[in-house]
């Protein structure tokens, strides 16, 4: 069966069972402490915790999705057979609509049944939580459990197809809050066991006989912040289940790369490619895809810095491994692949999927991204590596065999490349690596880049997400006022002259002068600034009134209003409307302050147009005088 069936056999499974589809959410979570999405849960925790009414968004407290996730902790492990970066989340959520009494049975049955994925039940364990001293064993899942294998006419004994293990394997919590125990569900590949994970085998052996396919956790308490236990009045089932594992068991492969959700871009691949570096290259190309396509662009912080390490951690293998096309017999010709390649065969394959059509809507945007950071990191790749190469050289000849910190520093901050990668090549070499060495002179790094950013900017700056302003006196703040406001103008002049797809990436305010961040691949012609320059003084010059609103924060997204990816809002949000009426010009959540009328801005004049970093421009602009 290929993924597509399965996909559309889990979809058509729990919608005939009273769920409702709920769209993947982006991999930028709005959750301002988490860098990316990492579980089908991530965008259903305010309904978690009560925060939210399911039954008002969804008109339904049982849902379920595909959703994409990324886990950067997994980076350094791509290579072998099971880790990944990016992958899909099958789940089914219930929050106060049922629990353990109907879940189980639900696991079971998509897991065996004919309408479900028909899987050989002889194959399934169990693991359930055995209990301490501060919450009892989990004895209704046990029972549950063994129901649904007495259906099929198996016995479940405990220590046999159930196993039962503490909190370091069945117990969920994040702190204080919701917390409950799980139930894993494993398949057994048969694959005879290896003692040197253990004298017995049991489903959380790491001998590869066992893989987890799916995990229902049980949220029924509230862990107060004294550590207690309390049952929760309503309860919450949250089942998870990795779709590229499901994928594997499914098609008898013990490997996922063998799936083919990875051979299209495996087989493109050179067949004198060590197989790890083909894995590195199949998995980071879909994260890059993926990552790209929600709006990230490669920088050296935050999402956009997990971009750009999977771009430099994957070109390097493509760089160093032709791939050669048989033309007749006995004759071949060396082609090259590039990123940009294999992003190509992963956008038409995932932009065939209902869900990811938005793929080919951003197949430009995507590639030229892309292009963008190849042909960059290129040129620095080949002549790093050559610096790298003497280095290596040099290490041998005076007997140290291994590189200095500060070697190993300018590898990263003059040539771009990823300790991670530096490390591979230095393995591969024979060579060690002075890490300690490098974390202090990275950190020296860091406390001059900070003393020079004081000392630029003299402590002026205004943060639009939060309306903190900073200015030294009451004409300062006047000034950063209308800079404020005409910020606001030049943000939807840009949308209205460039499109969609330049979304606001960072902003600074001082007395000075505006500098905006935004999303956009190349740079700007004269004529494309002139427009954006006229169209704000147009709207300067009719002196469009600037309202202030208060609503919810859903509320106000759904308006239409503008509003910083990164930023961090409140539940009711303020959203500064500058327009008459004949319509808004500009819509944006903010928290002010702002002039009352455009009038009062001034003559808007872009002073410069350049780039930021990759796929990012900046436009710095200031304002003069008066129109009015």
């Amino acid at each position: 069966m290929d993924s597509s069936e399965i996909r559309k056999k889990f979809l058509k499974f729990f919608e005939s069972r009273g769920h409702t589809v709920v769209p993947s959410s982006s991999l930028i979570p709005d959750d301002p402490s988490v860098l990316l999405t990492t579980a089908g849960m991530q965008q259903f925790k305010p309904y978690l915790t009560g925060e939210a009414d399911p039954v008002k968004v969804f008109k339904n407290r049982n849902v379920f999705s595909i959703q994409k996730s990324f886990r950067t902790t997994d980076i350094d492990e791509v290579g072998d057979t099971s880790h990944l970066t990016f992958f899909e989340m099958v789940g089914n959520f219930s929050f106060g609509g049922y629990f353990k009494e109907r879940a189980i049975p639900l696991s079971f049955e998509f897991l065996a049944s004919v309408d479900g994925l028909g899987l050989n039940p002889e194959k399934f364990f169990i693991t359930a939580f055995k209990g301490d001293e501060e919450v009892s064993r989990d004895d209704e899942a046990i029972r549950l459990w063994q129901e649904q294998f007495a259906k099929v006419g198996m016995k479940a004994e405990i220590g046999e197809r159930i196993f039962l293990y503490g909190r370091e394997k069945n117990w969920w919590e994040a702190g204080p809050g919701p917390a409950g125990p799980d139930a894993e569900m494993f398949y057994d590949f048969g694959t005879p066991h290896d003692t040197k994970f253990g004298l017995t085998c049991h489903p959380n052996c790491n001998c590869g006989r066992f893989v987890e396919i799916g995990n229902d956790v049980f949220v029924q308490y509230n862990k107060t912040e004294e550590g207690k236990y309390q049952p929760l009045s309503q309860k919450a089932v949250d089942n998870g289940r990795g779709f590229e594992r499901l994928v594997m068991v499914m098609q008898g492969k013990n490997n996922i790369f063998e799936t083919d959700l990875f051979t299209p871009v495996t087989k493109l691949l050179s067949t004198n490619m060590p197989e790890w570096s083909k894995r590195i290259i199949a998995d980071h190309a879909r994260g890059i895809v993926f990552l790209i396509a929600d709006g990230v662009r490669p920088s050296n912080k935050d999402q956009g810095y997990i971009l750009r390490r999977l771009m430099r951690r994957t070109i390097p293998h493509l760089e160093e491994h032709q791939y050669f096309e048989t033309i007749e017999p006995g004759r071949s010709i060396p082609i090259d692949k590039s990123l940009e390649d294999i992003a190509k065969v992963v956008i038409d394959q995932y932009g065939k999927i209902d869900q990811y059509q938005y793929l080919l809507d951003k197949r430009e945007e995507i590639l030229t991204t892309i292009r963008s950071e190849d042909e960059r990191f290129a040129v620095v790749y080949r002549n790093g590596k050559k610096f790298l190469e003497r280095l290596i050289v040099s290490a041998r000849q005076d007997n140290t065999y291994r590189l200095t910190g500060d070697d190993v520093f300018n590898l990263v901050s003059t040539y771009g490349f990823s300790i991670e990668w530096i490390k591979d090549i230095a393995k591969t070499e024979a060579v060690g690596l002075d890490l300690d060495g490098f974390e202090m002179a990275f950190r020296r790094h860091q406390e001059i880049s900070r003393a020079g950013v004081e000392k630029k900017f003299g402590g002026h700056g205004l943060l639009l997400d939060t309306g903190e302003l900073k200015a030294g006196n009451q004409e300062e703040l006047k000034i950063v006022t209308r800079l404020h406001t005409a910020t606001h103008l030049l943000n939807a002049a840009l949308h209205k002259v460039l499109g969609g797809g330049v979304d606001q990436r960072g902003s600074d305010i001082t007395p000075e002068r505006t500098r905006f961040d935004f999303l956009f691949a190349r740079k700007l012609t004269g004529e494309e600034l002139k427009k954006i320059e006229d169209l704000v003084n147009e709207a300067v010059q009719k002196d469009f009134r600037v309202t202030i609103q208060e609503m919810p924060l859903d509320e106000a997204k759904k308006s239409g209003a503008f509003f910083f990816y990164k930023g961090h809002y409140p539940e009711y949000v303020k959203v500064y409307t500058v327009g008459d009426e004949h319509g808004a010009f500009s819509k944006e959540l903010c928290g002010g302050p702002h002039v009352t009328h455009t009038g009062e801005i001034g003559y808007f004049r872009i002073q410069k147009e350049e780039s930021s970093s990759a796929g990012v421009r900046r436009i710095r602009a200031v304002v003069e005088g008066d129109i009015l």
